[in-house]
């Protein structure tokens, strides 16, 4: 008989910026890029506010800034 779980495994996600662009990488994978032209609230924010994340069903979301990308 297979045992499985219904409960969400906890994924580890590390960010990272350079001045134009966001890496995410997710439990050690290969980071994914994301340019920073495309959220100029999230380029211009300190690095306080860019610090103030959480992950989502869909993603990565920054409340303060409304600010959100889906993570494939």
């Amino acid at each position: 008989m297979a045992l499985f779980t219904t409960r969400k495994q906890k994924k580890d996600v590390k960010l990272s910026f350079t001045d134009d662009m966001l890496f995410v990488e997710i439990d050690g994978g290969k980071p994914q890029a994301y340019p920073l032209t495309w959220m100029p609230l999230l380029k211009n924010a300190c690095a306080e506010m860019q610090a103030d994340w959480r992950l989502t069903e869909k993603g990565i979301r920054w409340d303060k800034l409304n600010v959100e990308i889906a993570l494939s």
